[in-house]
């Protein structure tokens, strides 16, 4: 009788772009009825992975074998025939398309009956506890709704093999244990689930197997009994080890202690910003803001929580000034700059960085040089009678890459090849260049690794310790507990609560505020 094959075994695969090695050597396997986690830094490799699995790329040397056989995935639709299913981090959905239409064309073209579709759906909303509305438009989801939906199309595929990259970066905490007794329902009925994450504690809880990544080499393999023996914290410390090389303790969230305090002139609290009774018109990316009023005091972190897709996305680009106000005003330091364009508040010192990294915050096609001066094209030094100054350019992007430490082979790399960290790090090194005033950050840590998610905190809290003033928009409860003088919870567009970080059960009442605003 024949041993069980593998649903997947990754076996000495190496691929390279030029003189970059993505993936030196991978093996490893992933089993039927088994969650298999990848965890890496960023950079590290898993990306690259998995654009092979889905048939975009082809390695270099090496095999992909599916049930025992060696495959060559040379597309899509034949990753697709050989029963894999990914769930990409950043959405592929179709924003002009209804939820229920990019389902049926993602699942059996456009003669699908839409009536069937719709039940389908109505149980995935059951199974991941979500409420997706079949009538709405792509577009006008908020980016965790978005995601939701990619992962509520790959399980109704139900795969052999099901691919999920970062799926929990944008869910509640509700939602995140939906999915995972998702994913252990369908390993339950054989299929094998590869799993790439940054959160430790999942890989914990979920991983049969869990593989390491440093620098696209395999560096450890663990299995879950024994990252589990000794306890939670031990099986961190593991993979950090692995991870790092031994070079990083477990980073900590900040505490209250090493929070700053609201500061002012003479011992004064004033203000940098006030919103006072702004209203948006409702459009693309999720609900419209209903007269919402809020200070953002010098030298302060003000969160903002609540259900993604809430309003946040409206309340970040009034700030911006990407997205008028239908009513209400906005005063920067006492004067108003409701009508202010883009660039008149960049030049203001207010700043946003945006949580769709790809799409809004960098030109993929662009050179790292050229994204970390989007927002000066044109402008002197480095454009000089409508020509610009590469020496100025370059020298510019070199420092900033070495002060941010952004992964790039050289500034004149295209930024869309870097991984999701780096591109993070472009913005923020762009962003907070010439000490901004307020800054906008929304969902600044999403699908980041430890690493790189330490380094985008101690910038944030750089920026208020300096005299600036942070609106901090996350999911991550644990973030804004961590960073925020006080927290807003914003619900259907408005704000149903203020809750002061003083310590006393600060998350609880935060999960508190949010569970109630979504029940009512």
């Amino acid at each position: 009788m024949r041993d069980p094959a593998p649903t997947l075994r990754v076996r000495g695969v190496t691929k390279r772009f030029g003189a970059v090695v993505a993936n030196d050597d991978v093996s490893f396997e992933a089993w039927p009825g088994e969650v298999h986690c990848l965890l890496g830094e960023n950079g590290a490799g898993k990306s690259t992975l998995i654009s092979m699995l889905a048939g975009l790329r082809l390695p270099d040397h090496g095999t992909l074998e599916i049930d025992g056989e060696s495959r060559e995935l040379a597309s899509p639709a034949v990753s697709l025939a050989q029963g894999i299913g990914i769930v990409y981090q950043h959405s592929a959905l179709i924003p002009t398309m209804t939820v229920i239409d990019n389902l049926v064309l993602a699942q059996a073209g456009f003669w699908l009956d839409n009536a069937k579709a719709r039940g389908h759906l109505a149980e995935l909303n059951d199974l991941l506890g979500t409420e997706i509305d079949p009538r709405a438009l792509v577009g006008e989801l908020g980016l965790g709704q978005q995601q939701q939906l990619e992962i509520a199309r790959a399980m109704w595929a139900a795969p052999k093999l099901l691919v999920l990259d970062e799926p929990t970066s944008m869910l509640s905490r509700q939602g995140i244990e939906d999915l995972m007794l998702s994913i252990r329902r369908l390993t339950a009925h054989g299929v094998a689930v590869l799993l790439v994450t940054h959160k430790l504690d999942e890989a914990i809880a979920l991983g049969d197997r869990v593989t390491v990544l440093r620098e696209g080499r395999v560096v450890r393999r663990f299995r879950a009994d024994e990252l589990k023996r000794d306890g939670e914290d031990h099986g961190a410390a593991l993979i950090l080890d692995a991870m790092f090389g031994g070079a990083e303790m477990r980073p900590r969230m900040p505490t209250a202690e090493h929070r700053p305090e609201s500061r002012g002139i003479d011992g004064a609290v004033l203000d940098a910003l006030v919103i006072e009774g702004v209203s948006t018109a409702r459009g693309s990316e999720g609900t419209p803001l209903e007269q919402v009023s809020l200070h953002l005091r010098r030298g302060e972190i003000l969160g903002v929580a609540g259900i993604d897709g809430h309003g946040q996305r409206h309340l970040a680009e009034v700030i911006a000034g990407q997205r008028a106000p239908t009513e209400g005003s906005i005063l920067f330091e006492g004067r108003d700059i409701t009508a202010a364009n883009v660039r008149a508040r960049q030049r203001l010192g207010i700043r946003y960085v945006t949580d769709d990294r790809l799409r809004e915050g960098v030109v993929g096609s662009f050179t790292v040089a050229l994204n970390l001066l989007l927002k000066r094209i044109g402008e002197r030094p480095f454009w000089r009678f409508g020509r610009m100054d590469r020496s100025k350019v370059l020298a510019h992007a070199e420092q900033l890459i070495e002060q941010y430490g952004i992964r790039a082979s050289s500034p004149d790399v295209s930024a869309g090849t870097l991984s999701g960290g780096n591109i993070q790090k472009i913005l923020i090194a762009r962003e907070l260049t010439d000490d901004p005033n307020v800054v906008v950050f929304n969902k600044p840590s999403y699908g980041l690794d430890v690493r790189t998610a330490r380094l985008v905190h101690e910038q944030i809290l750089r920026v208020a310790d300096s005299g600036g003033s942070v609106l901090l928009i996350s999911t991550d409860l644990d973030e804004l507990v961590g960073l925020a003088n006080r927290t807003v919870v914003l619900a259907r567009g408005r704000i149903v609560a203020r809750i002061e970080n003083d310590g006393d059960r600060v998350r609880e009442r935060l999960g508190e505020a949010i569970v109630g605003s979504a029940s009512r």
